[in-house]
């Protein structure tokens, strides 16, 4: 502790929180949709309370200065696939998570985590990024209604109307702000539009401007025994391999580009984060949000100079005051926060550039993958046709022998799911 440098290590884990601290008015704003049936400040409460929970333990625990809070993606895979689209009541749905967190934790303390990191194809991994990056922009032009839905055509072009084009506006700032790497970015733009519409008479201002945290709405209201229905088991699956792809690549990514490796090469506390990556994502389960994972903005706070755990003990005691904010942050339009979505989407497209596809065996599992997260809604479906095409088709290419066994076990098994799947 004495060769720390506290004044470093507390201005990146506040840089850390300007970076992120969107989710708190997007993820409640996504889980709270019309149609899901879950309470906006209910939700807003868990998202903060798994935030500050879970970073501080990764900068106790874990030592690592890495944030974590519920990961955009899954926020919306849960809102609208799970929920809406399979029709399942959101306290089955946050059982889903909780068994996806329990299967997470079981596989982060054994051998079995690095073999199925191991044993998925890079390719698969980077297509999975992309597609949930089409889905997130595809659900921001909706909000900001840039598209809307069409008889004919299934969607078309929205109008420019006042909505539209105070997203535009919000996206044209929030742009401009990451190019000057501002951590306020997301923050700023989000503030303008909901002031723009405020000043226009589009928003309505809250009653009063604090309250208190809400422990009463989704907190522990989980429905565990529900959640095990065989029909729930693809989008436990799912969730499971999304939270372990996605921290995975936010470990080895931030670790290796900012050089915080072992004497082995390998991501300092790599076991250590990933569990409570997958605490984070139990957690949620019972805070009442979608799964928490590590969040890839705390590169920022690396970048700041962060290096120990105590960066992410001065992130987490940003979250407190969070508490209390909920009117504030109820005030916030969708159009506002639809830029966060499209530019959160376009971020994790770069994940492209990764892609090979030279060959067919390649390229199809890849291109599946991308488009069917967006078309059909739902990152399960993208990924276990990934799983299964890329087996057959390696099969059918004469490669047999370049597929580790596991993979084998995971086609079958999202062969299996996929059949199951009504």
């Amino acid at each position: 502790m004495k060769n720390i440098d506290w004044k470093t290590e507390a201005a990146a884990g506040v840089t850390t929180f300007f970076t992120m601290a969107y989710i708190i008015v997007v993820n409640p704003a996504i889980l709270a949709s019309p149609g899901t049936g879950m309470s906006f400040s209910g939700v807003m409460t868990a998202t903060v309370l798994l935030s500050f929970v879970m970073t501080l333990l990764m900068g106790l625990y874990a030592k690592l200065p890495f944030a974590v809070a519920p990961g955009m993606g899954i926020n919306a895979f849960f809102a609208f696939t799970i929920i809406q689209g399979q029709g399942v009541p959101w306290p089955q749905a946050l059982g889903i998570i909780f068994w996806a967190g329990a299967l997470f934790v079981a596989v982060s303390v054994t051998p079995v985590r690095e073999a199925i990191a191991e044993a998925v194809p890079p390719g698969l991994r980077a297509a999975a990024a992309v597609g949930i990056g089409i889905f997130l922009t595809f659900i921001g032009l909706r909000n900001a209604g840039l598209v809307v839905a069409d008889p004919a055509t299934l969607v078309k072009l929205g109008p420019l109307d006042a909505r539209s084009l105070l997203s535009l506006a919000g996206l044209a700032l929030m742009v401009r702000m990451l190019g000057k790497k501002n951590p306020l970015a997301f923050l700023a733009g989000m503030g303008a539009v909901t002031a723009a519409g405020w000043m226009m008479g589009h928003v309505k201002p809250p009653e009063t401007l604090f309250s208190r945290p809400d422990f009463s709405s989704v907190f522990l209201k989980l429905d565990i025994r529900g959640a095990l229905r065989l029909s729930l088991l693809p989008s436990i699956v799912s969730i499971f391999f999304t939270d372990l792809f996605d921290s995975i690549s936010t470990f080895i990514g931030v670790s290796q580009a900012c050089g915080m490796l072992d004497a082995q090469g390998r991501p300092r506390n790599l076991k250590q984060g990933l569990i409570v990556d997958a605490l984070a994502t139990l957690g949620a389960g019972l805070f009442g949000t979608s799964s928490g994972t590590a969040f890839i903005e705390s590169a920022a706070g690396i970048e700041a100079g962060g290096r120990t755990g105590l960066t992410s003990v001065f992130t987490a005691l940003c979250f407190l005051p969070c508490f209390f904010l909920a009117p504030l942050a109820a005030m916030v339009p969708s159009y506002a926060t639809a830029p966060v979505l499209i530019l959160v989407g376009a971020m994790m497209f770069r994940s492209v550039k990764s892609l090979t596809l030279a060959s067919l065996e390649d390229a199809v599992p890849a291109f599946l993958t991308i488009v069917l997260i967006p078309l059909t809604f739902s990152i399960t479906q993208g990924i276990l046709w990934g799983f299964a095409s890329h087996v057959a088709l390696y099969a059918l290419a004469g490669r047999a022998r370049e597929i580790r066994p596991l993979l084998w076990a995971l086609a079958a098994i999202s062969a299996g799911l996929l059949w199951m799947h009504p």
